[in-house]
């Protein structure tokens, strides 16, 4: 297969896996009630996913604290409203958690 095939080839696999992952993560969020709390582009009750994304993006464990974060829940990182622990799956939080961190 000739290069540019490869390069075609590898593009269409990571938009469909894209495209999957922000699939499974929006169904997450209306199952799990995270809209309840958090939009995209505007603050609710806690940040916009925008927001978390700008955020964490640069940090280097940003996909395994936000893991944690959405799992057992958090205090004061945005102000006084607490986060509850939410009972998810590690794949689940980590769709989760993959998903947030693509958000531009």
């Amino acid at each position: 297969m000739n290069p540019l095939a490869l390069f075609v080839a590898a593009a269409a696999a990571s938009l469909s896996g894209a495209a999957a992952l922000a699939a499974d993560a929006q169904q997450l969020l209306k199952d799990k009630a995270c809209l309840a709390c958090h939009v995209v582009d505007k603050k609710l009750v806690g940040p916009s996913y925008k927001e978390v994304a700008a955020k964490y993006k640069s940090r280097k464990d940003a996909e395994a604290y936000l893991v944690k974060k959405i799992k057992e829940g958090s205090t004061g990182v945005w102000g006084p409203v607490p986060m509850p622990p939410n009972a998810l799956n590690d794949n689940d939080a980590k769709t989760l958690a993959k998903y947030i961190l693509t958000i531009k």
